[in-house]
């Protein structure tokens, strides 16, 4: 169970659907106790689109990771060439997290693996989106290769499946190559935690 400060005290007084064209894009007027003890009014957009998990495939012997390449919009429109470097991620949508990430792995990467263990969680974006991402880690092995990845084209995924080594994935992130949040989170944690030691 994570930890539960002390509660604040919120009261939502109004809230506006504006869009539910992919996902839910909210506003929410709220009547916020500061720590002075005053209450202050608020109004804040909220995206809701559920929550996700996303895992590092790592493979002792070869030293090396699992991360795959897509094209996301987002980065494309801020300034960025948009072809992001990322460890597999999916939405959960009606599955428990490691559902999810196997059904995922297998999609995006095209392994199968046996064995995965989550190792935190974490919001990724909390001023604005109520996403939760449920963090894993997986070994893998060559023979856990059973279908060649790369995603699902009717939900318009086109993704390339890469397979580096660790400390070259590390320098990626010093280099800028690697700008994806959750992938550099997963590989401090693999260089912190000795996965590939």
């Amino acid at each position: 169970m994570p930890h539960n400060p002390a509660k604040p005290d919120v009261e939502i007084r109004d809230v506006q659907l504006l869009s539910d064209n992919w996902y839910f894009l909210r506003k929410y007027t709220i009547d916020y106790r500061r720590s002075d003890g005053s209450w202050q009014r608020q109004m804040r957009e909220v995206y809701d689109r559920g929550n996700g998990a996303t895992i590092l495939l790592y493979n002792r012997e070869r030293q090396s990771v699992v991360l795959i390449r897509q094209f996301r919009l987002p980065t494309y429109l801020n300034d960025y060439h948009g072809m992001l470097i990322e460890t597999c991620a999916g939405l959960l949508d009606a599955d428990d997290p490691e559902t999810c990430i196997r059904r995922e792995t297998e999609e995006e990467t095209g392994y199968r693996v046996r064995h995965v263990r989550k190792v935190f969680e974490s919001f990724m974006s909390p001023g604005a989106v109520t996403e939760r991402i449920h963090f894993f880690v997986g070994e893998y092995e060559p023979t856990d290769k059973v279908e060649s990845g790369g995603g699902i084209e009717h939900e318009g995924e086109d993704i390339e499946v890469l397979e580096l080594k660790l400390d070259e994935a590390l320098a990626m992130i010093e280099r800028g190559e690697i700008v994806d949040g959750k992938t550099i989170m997963l590989l401090q944690y693999a260089k912190l935690h000795g996965l590939l030691g």
